[in-house]
């Protein structure tokens, strides 16, 4: 079949695709393609020979292939370290004969004998892989091994001949160019003569999507042409940026650990050196030498005698010289409980206030000449009716609480033993609807204990 080259080149195509797809996901990082640190477009031109055959696909539907002169150049642009995008033009001519003879001369079928084929031009795009690199070992390679795949078309007038030379005429009438689409598939060699220019060496096979190349249609398969050149790539940005295609992976991630390896050797170090500088700072806060509980960095107070008991600075506590108090049993009697009674029903206030009537003092003085030789301790609680406004009441009745106790200290007894609390309205003791119970509700309540 006609196609069977061009799906063979289809193949090879295919074949390129995982190692484009493996360039892209497990090279990345900074490390490998620092964009802004490596020149990534470059140049290139180049002279060779074209020819109508292919080293993967044999010749066209002559017997007989001729080398001519072909030139071209590219512009290509590194995408990765391994993996470049390139445009090519090519331009030159190819020619052929049945001079070879292969028992077919007399082939009713091989009319024409000869042709040549002016390739005006070709233009392509393609994926240059890198696959090889010399000297992986060292950052920057000196020499490179690669493959390339993509797609392009081709425009080029065929003129063919009965005869073995000359004679020739137009295949398409008046010389019209002929334009087919075209995959080419390719390898070479490429060295790195300087920072400024690049040796390249290559071939390029080219499977045409038709067979018209030669203008002649024999056979099944469909026309090729091949480009064996020489040329020079010139990459472009300043001399002070290495080349990215020139990088190696492999040495500058190995570089990298190496030298990661030594920060944190040395971060290591320092954090061993900072880990027993911590220690003996911690040694020296924490040593007690005297056993006080106080570290010796702290106490200012050292050798210390054993079950001592010291303060913060590590000093000996002031021994307490204060007498112990004698707690004696309080015991209230039945004329203590009388006193009490008496001195309630007896304590009077003015009308609507806090001040004690005199007719009170009698009385509440017996209570404070028993709170002073008895020691016992006093809850005064005051109560009012609920004439008025609440907040009030309860005011007053704090109030009058209060008083009593005033009396009581300035006559001798211990304030801290007398509690003084008001209830306004709320515990009443009688009715509030009468005027008889009202007066029972105005009251202060006397609880010794």
């Amino acid at each position: 079949m006609k196609s069977s080259s061009f799906f063979r080149a289809a193949c090879m195509l295919a074949l390129f695709t995982p190692l484009c797809s493996i360039a892209q996901t497990t090279i990345n990082g900074p490390i490998f393609t620092d964009g802004p640190g490596y020149r990534r477009w470059s140049i290139g031109v180049n002279g060779g020979l074209l020819a109508p055959v292919a080293a993967s696909g044999g010749s066209n539907d002559f017997t007989k292939w001729k080398a001519s002169a072909g030139y071209g150049a590219y512009v290509k642009w590194q995408l990765l370290h391994s993996l470049g995008i390139r445009a090519d033009y090519t331009g030159g001519k190819l020619a052929g004969n049945n001079d070879r003879k292969l028992g077919n001369e007399k082939d009713p079928a091989r009319e024409y004998n000869s042709f040549e084929t002016k390739l005006k031009w070709s233009a392509s795009v393609s994926a240059v892989v890198n696959v090889a690199t010399i000297n992986w070992m060292y950052k920057k390679n000196a020499v490179q091994i690669y493959l390339s795949a993509g797609g392009g078309l081709a425009g080029y007038s065929p003129r063919i001949s009965t005869e073995l030379e000359g004679g020739l005429k137009d295949y398409k009438p008046n010389g019209e160019n002929i334009k087919e689409f075209y995959v080419p598939i390719g390898a070479g060699l490429k060295f790195k003569l300087s920072e400024s220019v690049n040796l390249d060496l290559g071939y390029t096979m080219h499977y045409t999507d038709g067979d018209n190349l030669d203008g002649f249609n024999y056979g099944p398969d469909k026309d090729k042409y091949s480009y064996g050149y020489a040329g020079l790539e010139f990459p472009l940005g300043s001399r002070s940026k290495p080349q990215l295609s020139w990088q190696n992976p492999a040495k500058v991630l190995y570089d990298d650990l190496a030298q990661q390896k030594a920060n944190l050797q040395q971060e290591l170090e320092a954090s061993r050196a900072a880990n027993a500088k911590l220690t003996a700072d911690v040694d020296k806060l924490t040593a007690d030498a005297d056993g006080d509980g106080v570290s010796d960095f702290f106490d200012k107070c050292p050798g210390t005698l054993a079950g001592i008991k010291v303060d913060g600075s590590g000093c000996e506590l002031p021994k307490d010289t204060t007498p112990k108090q004698v707690i004696t049993k309080v015991t209230i009697t039945d004329d203590d409980r009388r006193l009490i009674k008496d001195a309630i029903q007896n304590l009077e206030f003015e009308f609507g206030k806090s001040s004690i009537k005199a007719s009170s003092y009698p009385s509440l003085n017996k209570v404070a000449e028993m709170l002073r030789t008895k020691g016992f301790s006093l809850k005064l609680g005051g109560h009012t009716d609920n004439i008025g406004n609440a907040t009030k009441n309860m005011a007053l009745s704090k109030d009058r609480a209060e008083s009593v106790k005033q009396y009581l200290v300035e006559q001798g007894a211990n304030p801290s033993k007398i509690e003084a609390v008001g209830y306004g309205a709320n515990q009443p003791i009688a009715t509030n609807k009468t005027a008889a119970g009202r007066q029972k509700n105005r009251r202060v309540e006397f609880t010794i204990y």
